[in-house]
């Protein structure tokens, strides 16, 4: 804000720069003594004939004061703004300051889609968490969102569960914990198969009748449906997730042969040792195959039509995938291809790429069972909150909804806090420490905000006396950083919106709690003055607004008390 305020003063003045060039070229000083935003003169020298210090001094003697003082310094203009009034606007703008970028374009978001049968491992916490927080920003910036569980619910690992389930299923194991009993299943045939091939062709013959719609096939696949999705319904409940749409791959049967006809009548289809593909040698890709050479669709196909389901039935204006970066080359020929079908938004589908999460610097495989389950972790976080809320504050009501809340935001937060496209090696122990940028400080500041208020009889939101405040009583260094952090917030959002990346603002929640933690412990807020307490007040009111929203953003809970 503070950028864009003086970007438009000086518009009139630095022809021919346009008002975008002059903001880019403003930065904010080393020193906050030398003032808040900087104009370095030098690309006016030629315009001007003049030396960039002659053209700071002439700038700095013809703009208008009121908001800012100016001083020359070298080649560079500094502007010193009035805290009190910049306050004082921020308290007066309020929500309005929310940047409206979306114009109500309607986003379809494909996020999570965890496979049926498996378990819901530490690794979909990234599809999911960066998903929801996408759904959530972009919304917040005037989108209109829509987010689908792309959920894994077709495939030949059915022909092999229901194979499994059949050689060595135990109902009562399946009752007790049905996704870590099917787990021990896939994993059980896996090995068995190595030394007895048959169950290969056994499974092959039970996809077979699963695909004609045979009935017992159809049974177990949707037994194996119904456990899976009450099981990730739990799981979705305490991550705070939930979806507007369950399409899982099934429902796209019936929808590919259409696919396979219009690629056919456009003549993009050739053989290719059997197989039928697109090619894409001409952008340096390799084939996009659509049926393979027993005449079977793969996933290619299915997420074709996928997207024209997408596009022309849900009126999605942009499709995003949430899905890691291994699957980066399938996206590419994806696009590509339905470029070549003549679908002309095919431009506004964008992969959304994460890095991995690994586990002691590897992969995580279910066919191998290695893989921790994420209800485990947030079990054990939600565990490691309440032992320190019971050694800290074991007098906190509703101690176990408060750990829950710390516990799973602890996990959330961690993973958020970094780029997307970032490798993660998974640590229980970093999880769970909540010490330095964590969910849990944030957290814990805005409970601080919220105790602040209490005491000052402010519970039930900001009076009105306060949003009239003086703020000349708040105009120190410590409260002016938290104003300037507070300031920010807009442009996070706006930043975190066009790159797709919700560590923008983890990062940014983490720099405002610091900020005001430093305004907590420098100044003095409950003062009995009650024209410095109600403008330092304010500013505290602010800061937890911003807080709140924020950590709502991610997935987290903002809590009243810790």
């Amino acid at each position: 804000m503070l950028k864009e305020i003086i970007a438009a003063a000086l518009a009139d003045y630095c022809s021919p720069l346009t008002g975008q060039q002059i903001l880019d070229l403003l930065e904010f000083p080393p020193n906050d003594q030398l003032g808040d935003v900087a104009f370095p003169c030098f690309a006016l020298s030629k315009t001007m004939k003049q030396s960039p210090n002659q053209i700071a001094v002439q700038l700095a003697d013809s703009l208008p004061s009121g908001q800012w003082t100016t001083e020359a310094a070298g080649p560079y203009l500094n502007f010193k703004f009035n805290r009190a009034a910049i306050a004082e606007q921020l308290a007066q703008d309020g929500g309005a300051r929310i940047p409206e970028i979306g114009n109500g374009k309607r986003v379809i978001i494909d996020m999570s889609s965890p496979n049926i049968a498996k378990p819901f491992g530490i690794g979909h916490l990234r599809s999911t968490m960066i998903g929801n927080a996408l759904y959530n920003l972009l919304r917040k910036v005037g989108y209109d969102t829509v987010n689908v569980n792309h959920l894994g619910d077709w495939g030949t690992q059915f022909g092999k569960m229901i194979t499994a389930y059949l050689h060595w299923g135990n109902p009562a194991d399946k009752a007790d914990d049905p996704i870590k009993a099917y787990l021990e299943l896939y994993v059980r045939f896996h090995e068995e198969a190595k030394l007895q091939p048959d169950l290969e062709t056994e499974a092959r013959e039970w996809f077979v009748k699963l695909e004609a719609a045979d009935p017992d096939a159809r049974r177990y696949w949707s037994m194996f449906i119904e456990d899976s999705l009450a099981a990730f319904n739990k799981l979705y409940d305490r991550l705070g997730v939930s979806f507007d749409h369950y399409l899982g791959e099934s429902f796209y049967n019936d929808k590919m042969d259409a696919v396979v006809e219009q690629l056919s009548q456009r003549g993009l289809l050739e053989e290719s040792d059997g197989a039928l593909v697109v090619r894409l040698d001409d952008e340096g890709l390799p084939p996009c195959i659509i049926k393979k050479s027993d005449g079977s669709s793969i996933y290619a196909t299915r997420d074709l039509a996928t997207a024209i389901y997408r596009q022309e039935q849900m009126g999605g204006e942009e499709l995003l995938y949430v899905v890691g970066a291994e699957q980066s080359l399938h996206f590419r020929q994806l696009f590509l291809v339905l470029e070549r079908m003549g679908y002309g938004w095919a431009d506004q589908c964008k992969h959304i790429p994460f890095g991995l999460m690994l586990m002691d610097g590897q992969k995580m495989s279910t066919r191998r069972g290695k893989v921790v389950f994420l209800e485990d972790v947030l079990d054990e976080a939600a565990a490691h909150a309440l032992r320190i809320i019971e050694e800290k504050n074991p007098s906190l009501s509703g101690k176990a909804e408060v750990a829950e809340a710390v516990g799973v935001g602890a996990v959330i937060f961690g993973d958020l806090l970094h780029s997307r496209q970032h490798e993660v090696n998974f640590s229980l122990e970093d999880v769970v420490n909540f010490e330095g940028e964590t969910g849990p400080y944030v957290q814990y500041t805005y409970a601080r905000t919220q105790s602040l208020l209490r005491k000052a009889g402010c519970s039930a939101g900001i009076p009105k006396e306060l949003e009239a405040a003086d703020f000349s009583h708040a105009s120190g260094d410590y409260a002016w950083q938290l104003v300037k952090a507070l300031l920010r917030y807009p442009e996070v959002l706006a930043q975190a919106a066009a790159r797709y990346e919700p560590s923008v603002v983890a990062r940014y929640l983490i720099d405002l709690a610091q900020t005001f933690n430093r305004f907590y412990h420098h100044e003095k807020i409950i003062t009995g003055y009650t024209a410095e307490q109600d403008a330092k007040l304010a500013l505290v009111q602010l800061t937890a607004e911003c807080l709140e929203d924020g950590l709502k953003l991610l997935g987290l809970k903002a809590l009243k008390e810790m």
